[in-house]
């Protein structure tokens, strides 16, 4: 794995800060504690680097081909630390390896598209697509290779250069990614920058930056565009998600049970689009919430690099707090758990997956993102009861509508206040569409042909009609 620049200086002993293997909850590496004064040069470098990276499309398309194949080499060494720092099974981190290479080769293979305006003046008009310049990219704990390369790859492939900051719960598997991709890319196209706060804050305002792009909460989201208008950047956010799934009377259970319980307990639950609420008609109630519950209770739950385990830790110990809190608030409020409901003893971040049942619609297990291995599940009596509730936060990421009349359950699905809705499955996404939130849930699009689009600006040229000069 090739040193870091900032490493090799004789005499340079940066500062670091302990990354923690969420399944033991102790220190097992470390990683430079980046400040912020940095910045000033990393950016410079990369405005420098966009120079020779935004003239050649095909040598981009080459470089970011030879990328992906780099990841898919490293893809053991990058899955095993991605498990010991985030600590989802390591099939899951493989899963994950795979789709960060995959990105790279599709937008590897996209290209904008030269519009000529046709509007009976004499002269030619083009609209050609541009380059935004440096773009910052700021990614959570939850899948840091992945929702890098959903970042880092539409960027460059546009002719951008990007600055690249992952959480400090999961910096090592990110600088591993960093290290790899700059073997096949050229200098300082792109940077990975690892440390606390503010160096986040410094970067997304940092007035050479022209495209910020983040992945977080609500709250910090609000952050970061506050930060950008310092220089007018644009933005893109993708913020947290409350997930409706809404059962419809004619559901087959026992058809869709493990589809809908993955939906929500894949990642322990730490996926921003996971089904985070369930909504059940009251007679098939009991039936849903004991189908999801024995599956809760079956599930192997342990270290992410023992073979056997299905749900690995929470990530951190402020996140399995939140967990722990959100649950106890709506056992206190007369919830019952009918799987879990509870932190595991041992050491690490462990939370038992858990169903919750008889949950005041008001509490905050439902209201707002709990981000882990909780899910509860709700009755109710009529459909427009259901949908107003599913639409009665201020998320709208994603939702899904589950049962067996295919036109019917579509025609709900078209009723919810979300930007992507799935029918009888549940956050599954092609490279190739847009993703996108609508209220809290984001800014701007990501994905597909929209995420190139995203990071480059109209540029027109009109010249005369040969006759005219």
């Amino acid at each position: 794995m090739p040193t870091p620049e900032a490493d090799r200086v004789p005499g340079h002993r940066p500062a670091r800060f302990a990354v923690l293997d969420p399944a033991t909850g102790e220190a097992f590496d470390d990683a430079p504690d980046q400040q912020p004064e940095e910045l000033d040069e990393v950016v410079a470098r990369a405005r420098q680097a966009w120079r020779g990276w935004r003239a050649d499309h095909a040598a981009r398309t080459t470089a970011l081909r030879a990328a992906a194949d780099a990841v898919e080499a490293a893809g053991d060494e990058l899955a095993r630390l991605l498990t010991r720092e985030q600590g989802k099974p390591l099939t899951e981190s493989h899963a994950e390896i795979a789709r960060t290479a995959a990105r790279l080769r599709y937008f590897a293979d996209l290209s904008p598209r030269t519009r000529r305006i046709d509007d009976g003046r004499p002269v030619h008009s083009e609209v050609r697509w541009l380059p935004v310049g440096p773009v910052a990219a700021i990614v959570p704990w939850n899948y840091p290779l992945q929702l890098a390369a959903a970042k880092f790859a539409p960027a460059l492939a546009a002719g951008n250069t990007v600055v690249l900051k992952p959480s400090p719960y999961t910096p090592l598997a990110t600088r591993l990614l960093g290290s790899v991709l700059a073997a096949v890319l050229p200098e300082h196209v792109l940077t990975v920058v690892t440390g606390r706060e503010p160096l986040g804050a410094r970067l997304v305002a940092h007035p050479g930056i022209r495209h910020v792009t983040f992945t977080g909460s609500v709250p910090t989201g609000r952050a970061v565009a506050e930060g950008a208008a310092a220089s007018l950047a644009r933005v893109t956010l993708e913020l947290g998600g409350n997930d409706a799934a809404v059962l419809l009377d004619d559901v087959d259970v026992d058809r869709i049970a493990d589809r809908l319980f993955w939906a929500a307990f894949r990642n322990c639950g730490q996926v921003c689009m996971a089904v985070k609420r369930v909504y059940v008609p009251a007679r098939r109630h009991a039936e849903v919430v004991e189908a999801l519950a024995q599956r809760a209770k079956a599930v192997p739950v342990g270290s992410g690099l023992d073979p056997h385990t299905r749900i690995g830790p929470v990530n951190n110990a402020p996140q399995l707090a939140r967990v722990e809190q959100v649950t106890r608030q709506a056992l206190a409020a007369g919830a019952r758990a009918a799987a879990g409901g509870h932190r595991l003893d041992g050491a690490g971040y462990f939370f038992a997956p858990t169903i919750l049942t008889d949950v005041p619609p008001d509490s905050p297990v439902v209201t707002e993102e709990q981000f882990g291995p909780v899910l509860p599940v709700l009755p109710y009596r009529n459909l427009d009861e259901a949908l107003d509730a599913a639409n009665g936060t201020g998320f709208g990421l994603g939702g899904s509508v589950w049962g067996s009349d295919l036109d019917r359950a579509e025609a709900v699905a078209e009723r919810l206040e979300c930007g992507t809705a799935w029918i009888n499955h549940h956050a599954e996404l092609s490279l190739a569409q847009p993703f996108a939130g609508v209220k809290d849930s984001g800014v701007g699009v990501a994905g597909g042909p929209w995420g190139l689009y995203g990071n480059l600006r109209p540029f027109v040229v009109h010249r005369p009609r040969e006759e005219e000069t």
